[in-house]
């Protein structure tokens, strides 16, 4: 069976992308799992209101754990910052969606979603 993992995002937008070696970290970040987002993507989404909870009902490592999802580390990397396990990770993601209101959807990326609404806050 073949898994497909829907939580690995990068987009940057052609027109910024002006350093090779930022470029390449990127595409480093999203190949090992992580998330990239151009700033100026990130600014439009929020002010269009994608976000759609608060983080104030997060838990001390739920928002340790969201702080390291919108610096783009993967569930690994920030298992591994955290001493945790990947399979923690996972249960603190699934915390943080439920919290912010952030369902399975096929036309949203969560963890997007999440790192817009720990961006707002």
């Amino acid at each position: 069976m073949r898994r497909t993992r829907v939580d690995i995002v990068g987009y940057l937008l052609k027109d910024r992308v002006t350093d090779t070696a930022q470029f390449v970290d990127a595409v480093r970040r999203v190949a090992a799992g992580g998330t990239v987002m151009d700033p100026q993507v990130i600014s439009r989404l929020l002010s269009r209101g994608e976000a759609r909870g608060t983080t104030d009902s997060l838990t001390g490592r739920e928002r340790d754990v969201l702080e390291l999802m919108a610096a783009g580390r993967s569930n690994a990397a920030i298992a591994s910052a955290l001493h945790i396990s990947e399979s923690a990770v996972a249960k603190h993601t699934a915390g943080i969606f439920a919290k912010l209101g952030i369902g399975p959807s096929a036309d949203d990326n969560r963890r997007v979603l999440a790192v817009l609404a720990y961006l707002k806050r």
